[in-house]
């Protein structure tokens, strides 16, 4: 998190708060220090594990400091911390690609009166235990009975390091990597994460539906630990801690970009078919988009481990055609693609593609 977590920014960007940094909850399904990404998953052997959290045992921590506490009736590890970096709490032996986190967390502001901070809680995935690579989901409780509709929005994030922090996806997605859910501070929270293959969801207060849902998971691994996740200017507790592997759906990094592809646009304005004819050369992605928006647009963007971000400028159809520019995000897995596209200030919704033979 280091320079890019959501307080540092905040203050960067708006001078609202105080604390610098974003307390990140995430949870963790996914990779030791030192692993790399996961080429040929495996079904995991894993049995489900159960933390009650009345000790530090099985507790690997950084950042900060957890000890053993009472806190709303019930035995629970604090994790705090003083310095401006994140604090995590990883589970030693655990290493897992898809399953559920189940955890109660709840989150006390430590801030004087009059610093605006809305708190922030969660559990980490598929993380490195040197906390460079994970997924993350976290609360921020502060927000949830605002008065203002947008903060209330913003009651529940999914982020991902290195390269997807908050600040990054609210403006390049908004309202797509957070929602609102009903979470308070200092109250106790029943959350629930269920990640398979690069769709992970997260449950709050045993709701049946999800709070927010993220498909197409920007991390980097497809293994790792999981974590327990706080930040300064504030107590983070968790208590009733259990992660149930699951067999590992079949997916596997590095898909190739370069080829032809038959393109759907499933929008909220409405279906959108086109063809793009991409080549790649290292991180570097060029092509041409024909179709709906125009013929032999170029595109332009990057690849890192299969994963895309690609734009093109085209015209909006309409009784009045104007000037547009497209942008697409996801994953290419073997001879299928698929992600978030958006027609800026005209569409938004999901993109699906075949490669042609």
């Amino acid at each position: 998190m280091k320079s890019n977590t959501e307080l540092g920014k905040t203050l960067e960007v708006s001078g609202l708060w105080h604390a610098p940094g974003a307390v990140l909850v995430a949870i963790s399904t996914f990779l030791s220090a030192n692993a790399q990404v996961l080429r040929t998953p495996e079904p995991t052997a894993q049995a489900a594990r159960s933390l009650a959290l009345t000790d530090l045992n099985g507790l690997i921590v950084t950042g900060g400091k957890a000890e053993t506490v009472e806190y709303q009736g019930r035995q629970a590890v604090r994790l705090t911390t003083q310095s401006k970096e994140d604090v995590f709490a990883f589970l030693k032996g655990i290493q897992i690609q898809d399953g559920t986190i189940e955890a109660d967390v709840a989150m006390k502001v430590t801030t004087p009166p009059g610093v605006r901070m809305p708190g922030f809680i969660g559990i980490a995935f598929r993380a490195r235990t040197d906390a460079s690579h994970y997924e993350l989901f976290y609360l921020r409780p502060g927000n949830s009975h605002s008065e203002d509709q947008a903060m209330r929005n913003h009651s529940v994030q999914y982020v991902a390091a290195p390269g997807f922090d908050w600040y990054k996806l609210r403006r390049e997605w908004p309202w797509i990597y957070e929602s609102y859910a009903d979470v308070q501070p200092e109250k106790w929270t029943k959350v629930k994460i269920e990640g398979h293959g690069r769709t992970a969801k997260l449950y709050v207060n045993g709701s049946e539906n999800p709070s927010l849902t993220v498909n197409g998971l920007k991390g980097e691994d497809l293994q790792g630990s999981v974590a327990l996740w706080g930040y300064s200017g504030e107590e983070a507790y968790f208590s009733d801690l259990k992660v149930i592997p699951a067999k590992a759906e079949a997916v596997i990094n590095d898909g190739e970009a370069s080829g032809t592809w038959e393109v759907k646009f499933a929008s909220d304005y409405g279906s959108y078919e086109g063809s793009m004819n991409l080549h790649r050369d290292g991180s570097a992605v060029q092509g041409t988009w024909s179709g709906a928006f125009g013929q032999d647009q170029q595109i332009s963007g990057t690849w890192h481990n299969g994963y895309v971000e690609l734009t093109f400028n085209g015209t909006w159809p309409s009784e009045k055609p104007a000037p547009m520019r497209a942008t697409l995000a996801g994953w290419v897995d073997g001879d299928s693609a698929k992600g978030r596209m958006k027609v800026e200030g005209r569409a938004d919704g999901q993109w699906s593609a075949l490669r042609k033979k």
